[in-house]
């Protein structure tokens, strides 16, 4: 990390060993603290910063021994500011961890990292509360209005062995999503390509599209249900079928995956704000519900190091747990 990212001067750094292979926008980002991350991309994108002398790209890795030019940075009052006072130092509970890596129950409503209009989540809050951490980096992502199981890597090795089996598929994430209606039980696969879009404000949305789409990801969806929910009292006439807690994994990561395929099935997940039923969201956060009831339940994985299979879970926190009806632990 730069102790003085606001410098006037030009700076050459050579790449560690414990950042070797970490892709460059991440590398930048972590060692700019305070910087903006629209302005690492722009000096990316201008060929400021140079690798080897040569350009290069953000989502190009890293290599040991590599020398970055970074160029002269210099901080608006508001990003000196906010470098000046980093995120505050905050641990998360702990479910598993070890010398490799750790995995935490993220609370909804914590952004993972910094970045479009958040100031900082938990991998900066965990690297202050932990400054003797030789590294800290998130292996994957979860939205923010999601709870549940996330993974940080503390060494390179661990990052890019977990990282390659989450490219792989070699993972199993299951998550509990409680959603709007019976979910019909036969309907256990959905293998439905999804489109990247934004909106005109900006904002990111993703659609179900169609196998000639060339922009379409393929996604794939496994939903198994877990039980029946029964509508609330006060709620028989909004949603007169009540719920269903399903669970579901996934075997591609796409953004917003789970969301738009529940929803383009015709049983959105009840709080969700961006795929869901606006008005019964509305009567839910009336009675008690205002989050989005999608929780990382279960993650089966092969440890980075020992190479034994483990299986981790997050139990549903209490302001979900209390809308399931008895039989799911």
């Amino acid at each position: 990390m730069l102790s003085n990212p606001n410098s006037g001067e030009i700076r050459h750094i050579t790449v560690d060993e414990e950042s070797a292979g970490q892709r460059l926008d991440n590398f930048l980002i972590r060692i700019l603290k305070g910087v903006p991350k629209s302005h690492i991309y722009r000096i990316i994108r201008s060929g400021e910063v140079r690798r080897n002398k040569g350009r290069v790209s953000a989502d190009d890795r890293v290599a040991l021994g590599d020398v970055l030019r970074i160029p002269p940075i210099r901080l608006s009052e508001r990003a000196e500011e906010k470098a000046a006072h980093p995120a505050p130092a905050r641990e998360f509970p702990v479910v598993f961890e070890d010398e490799a890596f750790l995995a935490i129950d993220k609370p909804a409503g914590v952004a993972v990292h910094g970045g479009s209009g958040v100031s900082f989540g938990v991998i900066e809050q965990m690297r202050q509360a932990r400054p003797q951490a030789r590294l800290l980096e998130l292996v994957h992502r979860l939205d923010r209005e999601t709870s549940g199981l996330l993974l940080i890597a503390k060494k390179k090795s661990a990052l890019k062995a977990l990282q390659d089996q989450f490219r792989e598929r070699e993972t199993g994430k299951t998550y509990l999503a409680m959603v709007k209606g019976v979910w019909p039980a036969r309907l256990k696969v959905l293998d439905q390509p999804l489109h990247k879009y934004l909106l005109p404000d900006g904002e990111r949305r993703v659609r179900v599209t169609t196998a000639d789409d060339s922009d379409g990801m393929r996604s794939v969806t496994l939903v198994k249900v877990a039980q029946r929910v029964p509508a609330p009292p006060g709620l028989e006439a909004v949603v007169p079928e009540g719920f269903s807690l399903l669970e579901v994994t996934i075997k591609t990561g796409r953004t917003h995956q789970i969301r738009v395929h529940l929803s383009s099935a015709g049983h959105p997940i009840a709080g969700d704000d961006k795929y869901g039923d606006f008005e019964l969201n509305r009567q839910l956060a009336r009675i008690g519900l205002k989050r989005m009831f999608l929780h990382a339940w279960r993650l089966r994985l092969t440890h980075p190091v020992t190479k034994s299979a483990l299986e981790l879970q997050a139990e549903l926190p209490p302001e979900l747990y209390k809308w399931r009806s008895p039989g799911i632990e």
